[in-house]
């Protein structure tokens, strides 16, 4: 399987398996193999970022946590927390999805249900990172 390079200045150590015609990655937040899809390696990348690169516990990350909108069930990718506080909401798409303002309409909605401090999204190979502050989000470039 050709996995593309994404955009981060390191490079993490996947456990990756195939069975038959697919792929799985290894999933260390739940401890499980996970089907290897094109966001699947997006979401690992900024799991992988968090724990190694900034430190943080594995069980400070929330992945794919339901929240219910407007009477609608979500999922929402990956949910930083520090002390169960929401802190970091990371919304990942598949390489090959545009990151648009409607992606970052519909993360700020979720993120209106989270009260996180601010937002990453992703599509691995462009990132858009911004902080709620004052009722507003104010975007701010971010070294990945």
């Amino acid at each position: 399987m050709e996995l593309p390079k994404l955009n981060f200045k390191e490079t993490f150590d996947f456990e990756i398996k195939r069975d038959k015609d697919k792929f799985f990655i290894y999933d260390l937040v739940r401890k499980s193999w996970l089907l290897l899809t094109p966001e699947e390696w997006v979401r690992q990348h900024w799991v992988w970022y968090f724990y190694k690169i900034k430190d943080r516990n594995l069980s400070s990350l929330i992945l794919e946590k339901k929240l219910v909108l407007n009477g609608t069930t979500k999922r929402i990718d990956l949910l930083v927390t520090e002390k169960t506080k929401a802190k970091i909401l990371v919304e990942c798409k598949a390489p090959h999805i545009k990151i648009t303002e409607k992606t970052f309409e519909q993360t700020a909605r979720y993120n209106s249900i989270l009260g996180a401090e601010e937002i990453i999204l992703s599509n691995g190979l462009h990132h858009i990172s911004a902080r709620f502050m004052n009722g507003n989000y104010e975007f701010y470039k971010s070294e990945f």
